[in-house]
Order: C-alpha cells, then sequence, then structure tokens
C-alpha cells in the first residue's frame, strides 16, 4: 500500500515516485482488562465542555494562540499553503554514507518510480551505487519541514526521514576513555574478524516473542506455565583471558562436526 507519492527534484531532473512503508510491527500486543471480570478496557474520546463523546468526525485540528482560545485549521488549508516546490523532495546535496551517524533516522521507506519516472530513477540509482553517495532532501510531509536521505541499494533505493540536530539528546553520560594495551586491542581484533560474516537479516529471528506465543498457547490450553531453565551466569573475569577464551570458542565452534 502507498503511503506517500512525491517527485525527487535535482537540478532541473523530476523524479515521480511512490514510497512504500519498509517494515511492518509482528510483535504481540496486549490488551488492558479489568481484573475482575476480565472485560476490555475502553478509551472514549469527550468534549471537556459539555462531556459528550465524540466521533471522529465530530474532531477537528486547534491551535491554542491564547489561554482557552483556538483558532481551527483544516487539513485543507494546511495544503493550500504548500508550494510545489514544497511538495516534492528536493535534494539539497550528497554525503558520504558513513558521515551520517545512525541516531539521525527516523523511518525508512521503499521508493519506487511512477510511470514516466523510470529511467531517471535508475539513473540516480546507479549514480549513487557508482559514487557510494547518499542523497539529503527535504520536502513537507503533514505539518512538518521533514529532512531525508535517499540511499540507493542493489535492487532499489530507500528514504529515510530523518531528525534535525536540535532533535538529538547529548549522550547523557560521559565517561573516561582508558587506555587498553596493544595485546589488548589485538585480541579483540582477533574476535572480532573471527565473528565476521556477512549480514543475512533472515538468519535472525525475535526468540522471545516465540517465547510469548508459546506461552499464551500454553494458558489457552489450560497448562501451568513453566519457568524458563536459568542460563549460565556471565563471570567477570580477566578481560584479557575473557578475549582469548571467546576467541577459543568461536574458532572451536567454526570447526567441522
Amino acid at each position: 500500500m502507498v503511503s506517500h507519492k512525491s517527485v525527487i527534484t535535482f537540478g532541473m531532473v523530476a523524479i515521480p515516485i511512490a514510497m512504500f512503508t519498509a517494515t511492518q510491527d509482528n510483535d504481540i500486543h496486549f490488551n488492558q482488562l479489568h481484573k475482575e471480570d476480565n472485560s476490555r478496557i475502553r478509551y472514549k474520546k469527550t468534549c471537556a465542555h459539555c462531556g459528550k463523546e465524540l466521533a471522529s468526525e465530530d474532531i477537528v485540528k486547534g491551535f491554542e494562540y491564547d489561554r482557552d482560545k483556538y483558532v481551527v485549521v483544516t487539513d485543507e488549508e494546511i495544503e493550500k499553503v504548500k508550494t510545489e516546490k514544497e511538495k516534492s523532495i528536493q535534494i539539497l546535496h550528497f554525503a558520504q554514507l558513513n558521515q551520517i551517524s545512525p541516531v539521525y533516522y527516523e523511518k525508512t521507506y521503499q521508493a519506487a518510480p511512477e510511470a514516466g519516472g523510470e529511467k531517471a530513477f535508475e539513473l540516480l540509482r546507479s549514480a549513487l551505487m557508482a559514487e557510494q553517495k547518499i542523497a539529503i532532501g527535504k520536502t513537507v510531509i503533514g505539518t512538518k519541514d521533514t529532512l531525508m536521505a535517499i540511499i540507493a541499494r542493489e535492487d532499489g533505493m530507500l528514504i529515510s526521514t530523518m531528525f534535525y540536530a536540535d532533535e538529538i539528546k547529548e549522550l547523557q553520560k560521559q565517561y573516561k576513555k582508558t587506555e587498553v594495551s596493544e595485546p589488548e586491542l589485538n585480541m579483540a581484533k582477533l574476535l572480532i574478524n573471527s565473528m565476521d560474516t556477512p549480514f543475512d537479516p533472515s538468519k535472525y529471528q525475535d526468540e522471545y516473542q516465540e517465547k510469548l506465543r508459546a506461552l499464551i498457547e500454553t494458558k489457552i490450553s489450560g497448562k501451568e506455565v513453566v519457568a524458563a531453565e536459568a542460563d549460565n551466569a556471565v563471570k567477570v573475569i580477566d578481560l584479557m583471558e575473557a578475549l582469548k577464551q571467546s576467541v577459543e570458542k568461536v574458532q572451536k565452534d567454526k570447526e567441522p562436526a
């Protein structure tokens, strides 16, 4: 399902695109129930003045410009003040992907060309891949001037919305960097290289969600929930010894049976 339609512009080039959400929520969600009878808890939207329960069609947007004084603004009026330039994704400049901290990325979309934009879309994707660059752009989504990163991939392009610098918190807790010895650093590098494998997202699963589903099935069938077996406690030992043992374990696990 298309989440948003726009046009990528840079120079005199315009590329009509459709944006699709790139992720989905597979988590188990629990409802809140009344403890006495297990009935669902409901939340109602009511008017603070008359107490009447409201449906979605009864609700409008309002901005409080003075205490308890509001001006009503409609979605149509918000769209009216947007220029064509603001409706498009304007590429501001290009940058190296590794120059941007992951903390700036917010939500990611998959982008696909609309009719007539296929060649320009592929040209931009190929050029970004060849130069190992990403595009930084801006557009207005809803009521916000949204910063975006356009990232080329082998099979298409991704567009990630980004936070502005003033939306990123400073590191909450500073730490004092301590010295590490060369042997410790070399052993840490050895451990990292011994665990170096290509990233394959299909290999990872949310194992705890699987445990929750099993718990729910157990409860539905009326069986008793059994406590999980205790894990081996992590022992705090000498750093160098811990690195050595870690390397040995990885190498042993890689040996053919």
